[in-house]
């Protein structure tokens, strides 16, 4: 790395000797192996292409325990101190050890007391994130979604079914989208998709380990279309809530 105030020949000594300070690489707010690999390519020696290709290949992922569904959940988004020339394979070493610290005894303990396993919380945590446009909401839609897994009930969550459709930019969730066949569509399967839908943040996996008590099993969208929900118990209060909803998108002339 280049240093303010370095002269050029402190920069020729840091060049023959091959040293080089390390920097910090960062990712969050990503939704597919193609955004990570573009994340860490801005970051690092190694291109887009050739991480990617390490990234999408099984046997890669299948020899830290994962697949190519659940791969993604090794990641976890934080600052990591590293080299500018670090290998993507170094990277993903690195990447284990770190999920395997991140899933610590405590984290586990709390997983198990919710029913799930570390894979199914990410899993979880991911429709959490893309469900709820505010951190503070997280804990209740977590809870409401757990509500629904104990009660044996279908999640019905939307984010799912973008996902499942290829179309997260999706404003308006129709008919057609509800009856698309696919493992993620959680209008269509029992439980949890294969794997998670986006990388999701530590806040939403602590927020899904830590769930809000209470008995809502039904969330809509406000109709001042804030991005925030109204949540109800009973299916005659979630049916006047997603009225009033759709008759917002109606007035706006979302269809």
């Amino acid at each position: 790395a280049i240093e303010d105030g370095m002269t050029m020949p402190d920069l020729i000594r840091r060049l023959r000797s091959g040293s080089q300070a390390p920097i910090n690489l960062t990712f969050n707010n990503i939704r597919t192996m193609e955004s990570l690999a573009g994340r860490l390519s801005s970051q690092l020696m190694a291109d887009s292409t050739s991480i990617l290709n390490v990234l999408n290949d099984t046997s890669v992922a299948a020899s830290y325990g994962f697949n190519e569904q659940t791969f993604g959940a090794m990641f976890i988004p934080n600052t990591y101190e590293v080299y500018w020339d670090t290998s993507i394979e170094s990277l993903i070493n690195r990447m284990k050890k770190e999920y395997d610290a991140f899933w610590n005894t405590d984290r586990r303990a709390q997983a198990e007391k919710i029913g799930l396993t570390p894979l199914e919380v990410t899993t979880l945590a991911s429709i959490v994130e893309e469900e709820a446009t505010y951190a503070d909401e997280y804990p209740i839609v977590a809870g409401l979604y757990i509500n629904r897994l104990n009660r044996g009930m279908r999640l019905e969550a939307d984010p799912t079914v973008k996902f499942a459709v290829g179309d997260a930019s999706l404003r308006r969730i129709l008919f057609k989208h509800l009856e698309v066949e696919s493992p993620y569509n959680t209008y269509k399967v029992d439980r949890l998709p294969p794997g998670p839908i986006r990388i999701p943040s530590t806040s939403a996996i602590n927020a899904t380990l830590s769930p809000a008590q209470h008995n809502y099993i039904f969330m809509c969208a406000k109709d001042d279309l804030s991005g925030r929900h109204n949540f109800a118990v009973t299916h005659a209060e979630h049916a006047r809530n997603a009225r009033a909803y759709q008759r917002a998108l109606n007035e706006r002339g979302i269809y």
